[in-house]
């Protein structure tokens, strides 16, 4: 037999759960609502700070990553790092011939003759923060490849992943661009996992952290619509439009800060998207607002 005490209990939590579904789904509403109005596939995963405060939508498809992977890539590196196998203050050689042409690369930008070392804390810095393709190539090349980021993702428990071509390779196909995937609610539990500092040590997942809060690109997605000052952890993807007018990738993933502390994992793929560029960034940017508003709006 239940007691009062425990039936009153029981029926004022069950009540609690059953408000918080209620206005989470009132969110993932008025997200559905900003992507399905778009020429685009939007693909929308969403981990906050309460119980129960989840959302996704297309949680399981796959959807291209492009330099989104170069998070993935980062946390291989720092784990390596952590074994002693490499050190953040270590010299890197850059030749000239590591420097591709015809693609986005600051590191190419400021050096173009190469030649130089570089040490490896500022190669992950120019291509976490900066996105610069040569080098993601070079850290790839460093680590093993693909193959050894891939193995090491899906060993840390995130099994919806496919990291199969480098930068270079991507450059080749248009097709290639697909071979790189992630689901957004694996791209949110990689987020996790790493935020909460399970799969790296205090310095590495510190380090990472910082080089996120200075991502120079995507300055309209996450962040766009959000308050100045706003602390956003968070790594982009782009790809180019092909002759069809289509776009395959305007991602942006990351951890985003609440006033009081708190915080909620975000990840949004647009793929397949008919609209221009400031129209699929402005998806991403209505929805991480949509967000913001909500959490700022729930009690601690």
């Amino acid at each position: 037999m239940i007691t009062a005490p425990r039936f009153i209990f029981t029926l004022l939590f069950s009540l609690f759960i059953a408000t918080a579904f209620g206005q989470i789904h009132t969110l993932q509403q008025k997200i559905e609502q900003i992507s399905t109005s778009k020429q685009a596939t939007v693909g929308v995963a969403i981990a906050g700070p309460g119980k129960g405060d989840t959302l996704s939508i297309l949680a399981n498809k796959h959807f291209p990553m492009q330099s989104v992977f170069k998070f993935h890539i980062a946390l291989a590196i720092l784990n390596e790092v952590d074994k002693g196998k490499f050190s953040l203050n270590q010299p890197i050689l850059i030749r000239k011939k590591d420097l591709r042409r015809g693609t986005w690369s600051p590191i190419r930008e400021k050096y173009p003759n190469g030649n130089i070392q570089l040490p490896l804390a500022e190669i992950l810095t120019y291509t976490v923060a900066e996105s610069d393709n040569n080098g993601c190539d070079i850290l790839l090349r460093l680590i093993g490849g693909t193959a050894t980021v891939n193995r090491y993702i899906h060993g840390i428990g995130v099994k919806e992943v496919s990291i199969k071509a480098n930068e270079a390779e991507a450059a080749k196909a248009w097709s290639v661009q697909f071979r790189n995937w992630t689901t957004p609610v694996a791209a949110v539990a990689a987020l996790r996992r790493f935020y909460e500092g399970k799969i790296l040590s205090e310095k590495s997942t510190a380090f990472l952290w910082q080089t996120m809060l200075g991502t120079a690109t995507g300055k309209k997605r996450l962040k766009g619509q959000l308050p100045a000052g706003t602390l956003v952890a968070h790594k982009t993807g782009t790809s180019d439009t092909n002759a069809a007018g289509e776009t395959a990738a305007i991602n942006d993933i990351g951890v985003v800060m609440l006033p009081d502390g708190r915080y909620f994992y975000i990840s949004v793929f647009v793929t397949a998207a008919k609209e221009n560029t400031d129209t699929n960034e402005k998806i991403i940017a209505d929805i991480a607002k949509a967000a913001w508003d909500y959490f700022t709006q729930q009690p601690l």
